[in-house]
């Protein structure tokens, strides 16, 4: 047994791993990870946590199911031998079956059925768990409600907004489910038991709520996993220890291995369904530019923040009367519906909205104190607004937010975050009638003095090195702040 690794079947979330102690030593180092960040957290510079994430648990040998091809790839490099004492073969699962079953639906014939979509759902039926890699705007509620209705059994539903709740509930009534009779929103100060057979929830509603509670799934969707805590999301996925049907979305991953592993591990193995570049190219998309907007500073303001640390460069330009005055006159010199980004919601976003609502456009705030069902009417005034304006939180509206009729999109807030930033691209990519391209405005500020470039020009950089990894077309505009 020495060269032999055993898998063997825990429950739908685990998989036991019998082999020599040696082997399982080995096995945890390789599938320990350090986390991104970890050195400045209080826990790591206390010396509580070593800032590193094990995926395998050496007292238990248990690793999460979803991992068995990085358990053959690590048995591969050393000659061992992988032996499956459980059953996890891929069902059989056609995509003539999947088409025919598409056309049982009667969906609307409004709805296109792209090919990419018809094989995702294909290839999630087969393997009866994935984590679908499929950007904003590439048909992903389409799916998640194929897959919903192919199971037709008890489904639960998770996603990281209210607004998510509300908008996916709706895609479903439009695809012609009737979502009053079979989904239940779970959202904060709903109830959340039900009988239908459907529940979507924020996952900020249910994590807390004990193991029987999830015992009654056979099917979960987690949307927009990317944006779920670590530790919620595990304890979930822990606790639907008997669901075996598990299928991730997400429109990009961060980059790091402790991110994919733990959603891999959790949903199944990557596919990429599609790339957004790909959706542009075929038409699917808008077209798209970005114009990167490099505010420039006297040089007495780059010598006074050259000292400061993020945070404090962060307080000084959300608070810059000059810069704030810019961003103004931009949204209100562009044409058609413009989404307005921020990260502050009383020391940014409040003040940018003040200064807007009284220009004679139709300005919108949206932050996390605004509801789901405000947030749904919003999205739908400004879908069938010629001009109107939006300013948002990143986190209620950089993700999952459907409005087509939206023309431009403005980064006031700079983050290197490429998830939130491509999440935010998003916003503008969808097609509609009234537009027949979507432009991105990425603030940024160069604060450089001499040598020491500031926190949110280097972000700027990250987000440059972004934009050609995903083959954006983008532009630099050198702008002096007029103080």
């Amino acid at each position: 047994m020495t060269d032999i690794i055993c898998i063997e079947k825990f429950d739908e979330t685990y998989n036991k791993i019998i082999a020599d102690p040696s082997i399982v030593m080995e096995m945890n180092e390789y599938f320990t990870f350090d986390v991104p960040g970890a050195k400045f957290m209080p826990s790591v510079r206390n010396k509580i946590w070593d800032g590193k994430v094990r995926l395998l648990n050496v007292m238990s040998c248990l690793l999460y199911a979803g991992l068995n091809p990085y358990i053959e790839e690590f048995a591969k490099k050393r000659n061992y031998q992988v032996i499956y004492t459980s059953d996890f073969s891929a069902e059989e699962f056609s995509l003539k079956e999947a088409n025919d079953f598409i056309d049982s639906l009667n969906i609307p014939a409004k709805f296109e059925r792209r090919d990419y979509q018809v094989g995702a759902f294909a290839y999630a039926v087969r393997n009866r768990r994935s984590l679908l890699l499929s950007p904003t705007a590439s048909g992903k509620s389409f799916i998640i409600y194929l897959i919903a209705r192919y199971y037709n059994a008890r489904t639960l539903i998770i996603v990281p907004t209210t607004s998510l709740v509300s908008q996916l509930a709706s895609d479903f009534a439009d695809y012609g489910f009737v979502s009053d009779k079979f989904v239940h929103r779970i959202y904060a100060g709903q109830d959340k038991q039900s009988d239908k057979p459907v529940i979507i929830s924020t996952w900020q509603s249910i994590y807390k709520m004990p193991k029987e509670y999830f015992q009654q799934f056979d099917v979960v969707i987690g949307d927009e996993a990317h944006l779920f805590k670590a530790k919620s999301l595990t304890s979930i996925m822990s606790k639907l220890s008997s669901c075996r049907y598990r299928f991730g979305f997400t429109g990009t991953l961060d980059g790091t291995n402790t991110h994919k592993l733990v959603l891999e591990g959790l949903f199944g193995i990557v596919r990429k369904v599609i790339s957004t570049s790909e959706l542009i190219e075929q038409k699917h998309l808008s077209a798209f530019t970005i114009k990167c907007i490099v505010l420039k500073y006297p040089d007495e303001d780059r010598k006074m923040m050259k000292s400061l640390d993020y945070q404090g460069e962060m307080d000084w330009l959300v608070r810059n009367e000059a810069r704030n005055r810019f961003i103004k006159n931009l949204t209100l010199s562009l044409k058609g519906n413009t989404l307005l980004l921020f990260q502050y919601v009383d020391k940014h976003g409040k003040v940018l909205y003040n200064m807007l609502k009284d220009e004679g456009i139709p300005v919108h705030f949206v932050h996390g104190g605004v509801d789901g069902e405000d947030r749904e009417e919003i999205r739908h005034i400004v879908q069938q607004s010629p001009s109107s304006i939006i300013v948002a939180s990143y986190g209620t509206f950089s993700t999952g937010v459907n409005i087509r009729n939206l023309h431009n999109v403005i980064f006031a807030s700079p983050s290197k975050s490429k998830i939130r930033n491509l999440q935010s691209i998003g916003r503008g990519l969808r097609k509609s009638d009234s537009k027949e391209i979507a432009t991105l405005y990425d603030i940024s500020d160069d604060l450089t003095w001499k040598n020491k470039k500031n926190f949110t020009i280097l972000h700027f950089v990250a987000r440059m090195t972004m934009y050609n990894e995903e083959k954006f077309d983008y532009k630099i505009y050198p702008v002096n702040l007029k103080v």
